[in-house]
């Protein structure tokens, strides 16, 4: 199994356009930490959420809503006339869902901030 689970972790980071260098530092990462490889683990074998492991309370789906309200937050600075680069894919967004547990586990502080503070523009008076 781990062997597959590797496979998938070079074809999702290919997908997402990252390189060899965050590919290792990825699946080093990820063999470490037992909870967030189950739930790697569970998605590529069922393409759903297990969301039984959680860091500081918040899931790999919580993670990923945090982001989509990010990206909607660039889609919406750039349609006020901004240039906005930061182009994602689906894979590149659940490949950095997960590298984003993985960083929390090390620092839930940090992450618990942002989660809470950083916040997409689906409510009044944002920008």
């Amino acid at each position: 199994m781990e062997e597959r689970v590797y496979q998938w972790a070079k074809d999702l980071c290919a997908g997402a356009g990252e390189n060899e260098t965050f590919l290792k530092e990825f699946w080093e990462a990820l063999t470490k930490s037992q909870g967030i490889y189950e739930e790697f683990a569970y998605y590529l074998e069922r393409q759903t959420f297990l969301c039984a492991y959680k860091v500081s309370g918040y899931s790999v789906v919580d993670i990923m809503v945090w982001q989509i309200d990010h990206f909607k937050a660039n889609l919406d600075f750039s349609k006020s006339g901004a240039t906005y680069t930061g182009g994602q894919n689906g894979e590149r967004m659940l490949l950095m869902a997960f590298d984003t547990m993985l960083k929390m586990e090390q620092d839930p502080e940090k992450y618990v901030t942002l989660l809470r503070s950083e916040t997409g523009t689906d409510y009044p008076d944002k920008y």
